[in-house]
């Protein structure tokens, strides 16, 4: 049997290995949901972790329409957005974004916000692949179902 090594090995973009999940998120907490999402697309879940490295998978994610929020966070929470005009700072709430046109950007932007920003960040955001309905293109990469739900018993809200 070979001695514990003392060196952290830092993995090579080459050697990386990336998978396909799958999330169902109705009815699951947004705060939550996101930050598994962003772990799994930095990689942080894998045992090879490399801060320098995209070594993360690939996340789709459907039903993102269909997120909720505790408390009365869907009125109260408030999205600040600057035009970067003087005096161009933008506000809207969850409720009015989800009962907008892009629905599934509450949840992009949550998880986005979770991400490093530079290169880095931008790479691993075009691993998440976010669908309003149940329909996705992307049987042909056999994703493997996630269950955030069965996680933690508040990752779903059920009142």
């Amino acid at each position: 049997m070979k001695a514990l090594s003392k060196q952290t090995r830092s993995i090579k973009p080459a050697e990386v290995e990336k998978k396909w999940h799958i999330v169902d998120a109705d009815g699951l907490v947004v705060g939550r949901l996101a930050s598994i999402i962003a772990n799994h697309l930095r990689g942080k879940h894998k045992p090879s972790f490399t801060p320098h490295v995209d070594c993360g998978d690939h996340v789709i994610v459907i039903n993102a329409d269909k997120v909720k929020f505790t408390g009365n966070k869907t009125d109260k929470k408030i999205y600040y957005k600057h035009t970067g005009h003087p005096g161009g700072i933008k506000e809207t709430t969850p409720a009015k974004v989800l009962g907008g046109r892009f629905p599934e950007r509450v949840l992009e932007k949550a998880v986005e916000r979770m991400i490093p920003r530079g290169p880095l960040g931008r790479a691993q955001m075009k691993a998440l692949h976010l669908y309003n309905g149940t329909e996705h293109p992307h049987d042909g990469q056999n994703p493997a179902v996630l269950d955030v739900a069965s996680m933690n018993r508040k990752n779903k809200v059920t009142a």
